[in-house]
């Protein structure tokens, strides 16, 4: 299929949500069809939700950076543009694309208390098994009146079907085994323990354009848009303002 760009034969099986897995495919970051096409889609989305630096020297944090897929969709937006991850192949590649990396957990994050004018957090929250501490982290290193985005997938059946059940087989769908549904997010949970921090989030669902997609998987485009929804049981974006608490 378009978009996998994998040798099955080769690449290990490995345990749902096993972080080796972006060792397993640190070459496909920045294949154009490679399996992490889709990653390069929503980051464009997430970018959107981003405001320009509003002050020099702005401070951009990216949590859960990847090979830094966000940094050709904000590298006008005027922010210094720092990166963390804890995969360090990952961590190699955002360099490259002249992201300032720090390797580290999202779960203990090595800035200071209110630094960031921005935290992103994209793809990452339905990877960690504890919601309550990254949230007490990224909203720690955000400071007040500065902006949280997040896009993350909702722990409901349709969310499991679209990243899991169908989303798996797709050409530029996740791939196999990235995610454990287990882990993806209560909406709910995620609204109030970002309140709790200062952070009131705004909801919208995700979702790629069909006739892009197509358009796509017939080689007549290079990316697909992704289009927000009313509809947040699958993937969602949350972004909100930190207030002084």
């Amino acid at each position: 299929m378009a978009g996998r760009g994998t040798d099955s034969e080769t690449t290990p099986v490995r345990p749902r949500n096993d972080v080796a897995q972006y060792d397993d495919l640190r070459d496909e970051w920045w294949k154009p069809r490679g399996s992490f096409a889709m990653l390069h889609w929503i980051a464009a989305a997430r970018a959107t939700l981003v405001p320009r630096a509003s002050r020099p020297a702005a401070l951009l944090v990216d949590v859960g950076c990847g090979a830094g897929v966000l940094a050709p969709h904000v590298e006008h937006l005027g922010y210094r543009h720092i990166g963390i991850d804890v995969v360090a192949t990952s961590a190699a590649l955002a360099r490259d694309r002249g992201i300032t990396m720090l390797l580290g957990d999202a779960r203990g994050i090595p800035m200071s208390d209110g630094c960031a004018d921005v935290v992103v957090a994209g793809e990452v929250l339905e990877h960690v098994p504890d919601l309550d501490r990254v949230v007490a982290e990224v909203t720690r290193i955000l400071r007040p009146g500065g902006t949280l985005v997040i896009d993350t997938i909702a722990s409901t059946w349709w969310g499991r079907f679209t990243s899991i059940t169908v989303g798996e087989r797709l050409p530029a769908g996740p791939p196999a085994r990235l995610h454990d549904a287990n882990l993806f997010v209560d909406r709910s949970e995620l609204v109030a323990a970002c309140a709790i921090h200062g952070v009131a989030l705004s909801l919208n669902g995700l979702r790629p354009s069909a006739t892009d997609y197509v358009s796509w998987l017939l080689s007549r485009r290079a990316d697909v848009r992704m289009v927000p929804t009313a509809v947040t049981a699958g993937l969602f974006q949350a972004h909100g303002t930190k207030v002084a608490t």
